[in-house]
C-alpha cells in the first residue's frame, strides 16, 4: 500500500504505517510530496491506474475530486460520531463521507489580553475597546488591495449573507446565497468601515501580523498561523464578534486523508484511516506536527489543555465547511475584489456589491 504524505505529516503517517504493518502483515510505503503538488498529480496520475492508495488532502478538494471520479468513500460506520461534526461535514457529499478527517482550521479573534481584558461581543464593542486601549489601529484585518473574502467571511456571515445555500447535512448547493439586501446590507457595512478608518486595503497580512505583534492593537483576526509571530504576547483566542446581529461563522478548512477510487488496496486503504488514523495518539501526533487542532473529539480534548488551540477550537464549533463544490471556483474571481473596491471608496457599495452577484451568477451559469 502506498500512502502519498507531505513533509509535516510525514512522521506521524509513518508511525501509524508502521503499527499497521506489525498487526495485518501489510507492507505500506510513504512517498514524500510537496502539498502544492498532491492535488494535480492525483488527478493526473489516479485515471491511468498510477498514483498511491491514500493522499493527504484538504476537504476543499473534494468537489473536483468526485467530479473526476478519483476518491472512493470511507466506510467510517459508527466512527463518524467519534469526530468533530464540522469535519465529517466538510468531507460528505451526497450522504457519503469521501475523507478521513485529521485536523480542523479556522480563523478567530486573537486578543492581546495586556490591552484587551475581556472578549469584546460585537463589532462596535471591539472597535470601542481598540479606542479606549489608545493602539494605533482598533482591530487589524488583512484586507489589502485585493481583498480577502476568507477572513472577512465571519463578518459576511453575521449579515446573514452566505456565500451558498447550505444543505441539512453541511454540504452546499450551488445556489448563492450571498446577495440580496443581507449582501447590500453588509456591502453598506463595509463602506461605512473603510470610511472610518477601521477597515484598509494597505493593511497586508505581513504589516496586520507586524502590528498585532508590536502591540499596535488589542486584535487581529486569523488563524494559528499567525500564533509563531506572537511569541512573549499574552494571548487569548475568541469567537469573531459579530457585526450584523446574526453569528459571525467563519470558514473550516478541515485536512485529511482520501482514498484513491481505482486502488486495489481499497479495503486495506479504508482499514488504516479507520482503524489506524483515528486513533487519539495518531490524530495527536499529526497536531503536534501541523499545530492544528485534531479533528477527533477524544484528541481535541487533550490538545486543549493549550489554551489558545482550545479558543480556535471552540471558535470552531460555529464555523462552516469551505464549500467544495466546482462552483465555489467561479466566486472567487469577483469576491475579493470587489470587498476591497467597497471599502476604498472606489465604488457604491449596492451597486457593486449587485454587479458582483450577476457577474457570479453569469459565470455559474456559462460554466
Amino acid at each position: 500500500m502506498t500512502i502519498w504524505t507531505d513533509e509535516t505529516r510525514k512522521d506521524a503517517v509513518e508511525a501509524a504505517a508502521t503499527a499497521f504493518e506489525e498487526e495485518t502483515g501489510a507492507t505500506v510505503e510513504t512517498v514524500l510530496k510537496n502539498f502544492e503538488d498532491i492535488r494535480a498529480d492525483f488527478l493526473a496520475q489516479v485515471p491511468t491506474g498510477e498514483g498511491p492508495d491514500i493522499t493527504v488532502g484538504a476537504h476543499d478538494w473534494l468537489g473536483e475530486m468526485t467530479a473526476n471520479g478519483v476518491v472512493a468513500p470511507i466506510e467510517l460506520g459508527d466512527k463518524a460520531s467519534e469526530f468533530e461534526t464540522v469535519a465529517i461535514e466538510a468531507f460528505t457529499q451526497d450522504g457519503q463521507v469521501y475523507g478521513l478527517p485529521y485536523a480542523v482550521e479556522n480563523i478567530g479573534l486573537i486578543r492581546n489580553t495586556a490591552l484587551a481584558p475581556e472578549a469584546p461581543a460585537t463589532w462596535d464593542d471591539a472597535v470601542a475597546a481598540g479606542q479606549a486601549a489608545g493602539t494605533k489601529y482598533p482591530v487589524l484585518i488583512q484586507v489589502s488591495e485585493e481583498g480577502d473574502p476568507y477572513t472577512m467571511y465571519p463578518l459576511q456571515t453575521s449579515f446573514g449573507a452566505p456565500v451558498f445555500v447550505q444543505n441539512d447535512d453541511g454540504s452546499y448547493s450551488p445556489e448563492l446565497a450571498l446577495g440580496g439586501e443581507p449582501g447590500n446590507a453588509f456591502a453598506q457595512w463595509l463602506a461605512a468601515q473603510g470610511e472610518a478608518g477601521t477597515l484598509d486595503t494597505a493593511i497586508t497580512y505581513d504589516i496586520a501580523v507586524e502590528a498585532f505583534a508590536n502591540g499596535e492593537s488589542p486584535f487581529i483576526i486569523g488563524g494559528p498561523w499567525m500564533i509563531a509571530s506572537f511569541e512573549g504576547l499574552d494571548l487569548a483566542v475568541d469567537p469573531i464578534p459579530s457585526a450584523g446581529g446574526e453569528p459571525a461563522q467563519p470558514f473550516a478548512g478541515v485536512q485529511g486523508f482520501y482514498v484513491n477510487a481505482k486502488s486495489e488496496n481499497a479495503l486495506l486503504a479504508n482499514d488504516f484511516l479507520v482503524n489506524f488514523m483515528s486513533t487519539e495518539e495518531a490524530q495527536l501526533a499529526l497536531y503536534e506536527a501541523g499545530d492544528r487542532p485534531p479533528a477527533l473529539v477524544a484528541a481535541a480534548d487533550s490538545a486543549s489543555s493549550d489554551p489558545v488551540t482550545a479558543g480556535f477550537r471552540e471558535v470552531g464549533t460555529n464555523a462552516v465547511p469551505m464549500p467544495s463544490i466546482p462552483e465555489m471556483g467561479a466566486v472567487w474571481n469577483f469576491w475579493g475584489v470587489t470587498e476591497a473596491a467597497i471599502v476604498s471608496g472606489s465604488q457604491e457599495p449596492v451597486a457593486a456589491w449587485e454587479k458582483m452577484v450577476s457577474d457570479i451568477q453569469g459565470a455559474l451559469d456559462a460554466a
